[in-house]
């Protein structure tokens, strides 16, 4: 097949990806079978009217990605896609429930595309096994800055960093600002990851009190007077547990305040990727002095262990490589490989896409299940945070619950001060499917009935 040209360039992308990508797709419509040559990068050229140079950078990328191979004398074919590995059963029970999961992309059309990203690391892999630097290549760092262009930041280059997963970058970052006994400020009712870390550096934290909108003003005020904190803490978007997103007249009211007091923020933004429209990031009105993490847990998957994170300056981002390499020393290449793969061509955005769609479509089922309970709710989080009737008491359902496959956590996990209420998450993501999901909520639901713990 020597006459192949490609068609419907993405005009966004520079020529030689768009080339690429049209190879990648061809192959997998069909288009470009197993074996089959492509034309001279010559005649292609002329084809096509560009630079030789040009389609030369495009067999090289494709070629990287593993989708075609080279034969001096010979030509340029379509490399063989033959799979000859299978799934190992033994990986499918490896899911953590208690964990807050997004769900699970099933549209074989978009895990193929997935699947594709590997074929690139793979004829990558020794480069891949390398150390390398500590918080991403040039070419990695470039595509998480494309990936939080979609939260309104373009930072300068030197503030961005990939880094090994949200809690590395959180213990990286108290680090460099505390030290044993200091005070981190955060919600009342917060993300326990972050306890956890802030534990291990013995950290004394403070919560402050929150009504629908997040934390209040007032109450951060009066707290920083207090106390003298390091830092505040805060997870703005789609909180975990309370699944509140505080809106951009309350971020604005906190990035005043830290101002004021020239505090600095740690900002967890894991799930700002997921709403269509957002509030901006609370970075963006406080940029020198707010360290922002987005995680990719929960918008592409949690197993890459991956974040891009911008610091407050470059000078700061200097310092937080030094301490993820004493840390952690490097992210992993491989999953930074591949997210760069997909970040390139469009296979993360599907990804995100469809967690955004699908978590709506679980919230759905938890409204219509769970009707006549009360629990907080957001379109699209990953849980519901369940107030439990009268007179039941949550380490009793967790019990009852705990043949079932599906992820619940006491409030004690969340709670910072004080006497935790009863209330529970209820995860919704994961590998379970919807009807697994509606099951298991029902039963949940049937499990809270008013006789159901009598007798």
């Amino acid at each position: 097949m020597i006459d192949w040209t490609p068609t419907n360039l993405d005009t966004e992308k520079p020529r030689y990806l768009a080339i690429a990508d049209a190879i990648a797709e061809d192959i997998r419509n069909g288009q470009l079978n197993d074996g089959k040559r492509l034309p001279p990068q010559r005649r292609l050229a002329t084809a096509l009217g560009i630079d030789f140079t040009t389609v030369s950078r495009a067999y090289a990328e494709a070629k990287a990605r593993g989708h075609i191979e080279s034969h001096v004398g010979r030509g340029t074919f379509v490399k063989n896609h033959v799979v000859t590995n299978r799934p190992d059963p033994s990986r499918a029970g490896e899911a953590d429930l208690a964990m807050n999961m997004p769900p699970e992309p099933q549209d074989p059309e978009l895990r193929r595309r997935m699947q594709e990203g590997l074929g690139y690391v793979s004829a990558n892999l020794i480069d891949l096994l390398r150390y390398q630097t500590a918080i991403g290549s040039e070419r990695d760092r470039l595509a998480a800055s494309s990936w939080l262009s979609m939260r309104g930041m373009v930072p300068a280059l030197e503030r961005v960093a990939v880094t090994p997963g949200a809690h590395a970058t959180m213990a990286a970052i108290l680090s460099l600002i505390t030290r044993p006994g200091d005070t981190v400020l955060c919600e009342a009712v917060t993300y326990p990851g972050f306890r956890n870390v802030a534990g291990r550096f013995l950290l004394n934290l403070v919560g402050i009190e929150m009504d629908g909108d997040g934390i209040l003003p007032e109450a951060l005020d009066a707290a920083i007077r207090e106390h003298g904190p390091k830092a505040l803490y805060l997870n703005p978007t789609l909180q975990n547990p309370t699944t509140l997103t505080m809106p951009e007249a309350r971020r604005v009211e906190v990035a005043e305040i830290l101002r004021r007091h020239e505090l600095m923020l740690i900002e967890d933004d894991a799930y700002g990727f997921i709403p269509a429209k957002g509030p901006a990031p609370i970075a963006l009105s406080a940029p020198d002095l707010t360290w922002h993490i987005g995680g990719l847990a929960k918008c592409i998957g949690a197993g890459l262990r991956l974040a891009f994170t911008i610091a407050p300056t470059p000078r700061c981002a200097y310092h937080l490589a030094q301490s993820i390499r004493a840390l952690s020393v490097m992210p992993s290449p491989l999953s930074m490989a591949l997210v760069t793969q997909w970040i390139e061509d469009g296979t993360a955005d599907g990804i995100r896409r469809f967690i955004r769609s699908e978590s709506a479509a679980r919230q759905a089922i938890a409204a219509e299940a769970l009707t006549h309970l009360r629990f907080r709710s957001a379109e699209n989080a990953f849980n519901v945070w369940l107030d439990l009737p009268n007179g039941l008491g949550r380490a009793d359902v967790v019990a009852r619950m705990a043949r079932r496959q599906i992820g619940l956590m006491p409030s004690d996990a969340f709670t910072v001060q004080g006497v935790p209420g009863e209330q529970l998450r209820v995860n919704l993501g994961g590998p379970n499917s919807r009807d697994a999901l509606r099951d298991n909520l029902q039963f949940l639901a049937n499990t809270l009935s008013p006789n159901s713990f009598m007798g």
